[in-house]
Formats: structure tokens, sequence, C-alpha cells
């Protein structure tokens, strides 16, 4: 069962979920602004995608800065409270699957926790081709 925490208004998330569907999952789609995880689910996604709760604390177009939420005095805790209080804090997307967890920025990194493999050609908003007509991931272009 694989979960995404989303944001529709994200170009990031919303290729994260393209890229799971491409692969034939249908997930369950979580819009975390309106739904947010608990705390203690939102503390184990963390935990689980190897990040440290300063990590997954969205900056950009958040009241991040206006929260002073870069004092380094502050404690995960505190951190919690804040991405609790005000969920659009919370970086996304976060996907969740049974091969692991991860905050997917970029959004391919979704493709290392999917269970199955990818369907067909994917490419990206931007137009980065991300997957090939036979389903191979592409390498980046530097």
């Amino acid at each position: 069962m694989t979960k995404i925490y989303h944001n529709p208004a994200c170009g990031t998330s919303r290729n994260t979920l393209a890229m799971i569907r491409n692969s034939g999952d249908e997930p369950t789609v979580i819009e975390y602004l309106q739904h947010p995880p608990s705390r203690g689910e939102l503390a184990k996604m963390i935990l689980d995608a190897g990040l440290t709760v300063r990590e997954a604390i969205r900056q950009k177009g958040t009241p991040y800065a206006e929260f002073s939420l870069d004092d380094i005095a502050l404690s995960d805790e505190q951190l919690l409270d804040a991405m609790m209080e005000h969920p659009i804090l919370i970086n996304r997307p976060f996907v969740v699957t049974t091969k692991g967890t991860r905050l997917c920025r970029p959004s391919e990194l979704v493709l290392d926790i999917l269970e199955k493999p990818q369907q067909g050609a994917f490419t990206k908003e931007d137009g980065e081709v991300v997957i090939n007509a036979e389903g191979q991931r592409v390498a980046p272009a530097n």
C-alpha cells in the first residue's frame, strides 16, 4: 500500500504522484494541508526517511522566517509543534511504501521505493525526461 502526502499545487508533488501512477499503482493520496498526519505519524515518517526534523521543514512559501524557525536553539519538539500548527511547514511530498519512506525532493527519489517498475515513458512537467519508453530510468543531464 503506497501513501503520498500530497499538495496538488506543488509541481514536485504532482510529478511524484504521476510517477507512482506510471508504475501501475494507485496510491492513497492524502492532501496533507487539509488532512495533516498526526504528530506521531509525522515523527515516524521523518525518522523512517532518515531525516532530522529540521530537514523535513519547508522554508519557501511558509511562515518559517516569520516564526524564526531557523533558531538552532529550537528543539525537535518545538519544530514539530510548529509543523502541526501550520501544516504548510511540512515539506512535501512524503511517500510511504512497503519498501520505505522518502521525502521525494527531487520527485524521482520515489523510484527507489516503488514496489513496481515504471510502465512506460515519463517526463516531468518541466520537460525533464526521467523514464524512457522502455520504462528505464534516464540519467539526469548535467
